[in-house]
């Protein structure tokens, strides 16, 4: 394993004491899920071969969905994929009339990520890529750059939206070539989804449209036609926090999102589009409550029902729903053994029958939810050694016994109405509206 970075190691602990997922240093805590790995790694390569995936990563509140989804972002990354990430949230859905679909497209296009620069921000450098590729071939053939860019986003015509996006691209140039700052910075908040209104668009730019909500599918699959352009594999997009759909109050809202998970999953598996992946993580209810979850669409429902012979034990990873198993007592025992070499050196280090007793303390408190939800467990442990580390008298036998453990519980779902389900209240614009 490689030697761990002093930036890493504090980036890593402040992380885990806050319950949240580290950006860097993954791969010194990953621990078990080799199966489900393995198989995700297949989907980078399919999606790196011209064709498409998609999956639903489904776990408890606390049980890792985060950090696997970062993991395989790391893993896409380094395989020479683009990747675009963002969590779900009340002002950010897959499909909105009010501006909240492109809002999630804004937050995806700011975090959009390449292997030399992981923490987002990536978009310039993506463009500015593909421009000089196109400059380079033009001096060689001594032609225009662009009418070689035109050449090289000839086929975006065909796809929708495809014109403009091409027209930005070259207004891009434009600006390269004559210094014109402003105009790339324009060309740039346009191709991000910044743009609120076409008027804005068109004096900026000349172009007539934007990326709006009800385009936001259409732009992903032209970004992941775009990226290949500028010598990219493909394209991988991460939507997390799904649950905020199952939130939605209005019914009508609901379905709206669901459809479009539906015309995207049967895109995806009917093959038609190219070099793009899709992971979506959600919590059991919010695939299977068959009132507001992605099961009360039918369509849905019967395209990712689990595989019946795929009980007792037995696993089937082929589907679009890849379910993350509790991590075994052995595994969590390697977690809390990769956080104390994170936290501390050799010579000062907590024996392993430290390690036993609070994992045989935190199973007296919740039994077997430090299993499934370990969140809980590995913030519990990282404050115990933070202890230990600024009091050094102190045994850690005295403090086992007094850590405060609880179950993961997630985050409170009683705002979840299930009546209103019920009643279809249409369209939720005045549901909290009272007299």
């Amino acid at each position: 394993m490689s030697k761990l970075k002093p930036r890493e190691r504090d980036a890593i602990v402040q992380a885990l004491r806050a319950g949240v997922v580290p950006k860097l240093g993954l791969r010194h805590i990953q621990v078990g899920r080799v199966r489900e790995i393995e198989e995700l790694v297949k989907d980078m390569d399919r999606i790196s071969d011209g064709g498409s995936t998609i999956r639903f990563i489904i776990g408890e509140y606390g049980s890792g969905k985060t950090f696997f989804m970062n993991l395989i972002r790391l893993v896409a990354l380094e395989k020479g994929l683009v990747v675009m990430f963002a969590d779900l949230a009340p002002d950010r859905r897959i499909h909105a009339t009010g501006g909240q679909a492109r809002g999630l497209y804004a937050e995806m296009a700011r975090n959009l990520s390449t292997r030399t620069k992981p923490d987002g921000g990536a978009l310039a450098s993506v463009v500015e890529r593909f421009v000089s590729q196109a400059h380079r071939d033009a001096e060689e053939r001594d032609l225009p750059t662009g009418s070689v860019i035109r050449e090289r986003l000839g086929h975006f015509e065909e796809l929708t939206g495809g014109f403009e996006f091409a027209e930005v691209i070259r207004r891009y140039w434009e600006g390269h070539e004559t210094g014109d700052d402003e105009l790339k910075s324009a060309a740039l908040r346009w191709l991000r989804g910044e743009f609120a209104t076409r008027t804005d668009a068109r004096k900026a730019l000349g172009v007539r449209t934007i990326i709006d909500d009800a385009s936001v599918y259409d732009h992903l699959k032209l970004m992941s036609a775009f990226v290949c352009e500028a010598g990219y594999k493909g394209l991988l997009v991460g939507l997390d926090e799904m649950v905020n759909l199952y939130k939605l109050t209005s019914s009508q809202a609901r379905n709206a999102n669901y459809e479009q998970i539906l015309r995207i999953l049967n895109d995806v598996l009917q093959g038609s589009a190219e070099n793009l992946g899709f992971l979506m993580g959600g919590t059991p209810e919010f695939l299977m409550n068959t009132r507001r979850g992605l099961y009360s669409y039918e369509a849905l429902q019967s395209r990712l029902a689990e595989n019946t012979f795929a009980r007792d034990g037995l696993v089937d990873l082929s589907g679009p729903v890849v379910r993350l198993a509790s991590l075994t007592p052995e595994d969590l025992f390697v977690l809390l053994a990769n956080v104390r070499r994170i936290m501390q050196d050799d010579a000062g280090a907590l024996p392993d029958d430290a390690l036993e007793a609070f994992m045989a303390h935190c199973s007296d408190r919740i039994g077997e939810a430090y299993f499934r939800t370990p969140r809980n467990t590995v913030t519990a442990f990282v404050n115990l050694l933070s202890v230990l580390e600024q009091n050094p008298g102190v045994e850690w036998s005295d403090l086992i016994e007094k850590i405060e453990v609880s179950e993961d519980l997630g985050e409170d779902m009683t705002e979840v109405d299930e009546s209103i389900g019920a009643q279809d209240p249409g369209d939720d614009d005045l549901i909290s509206f009272k007299l």
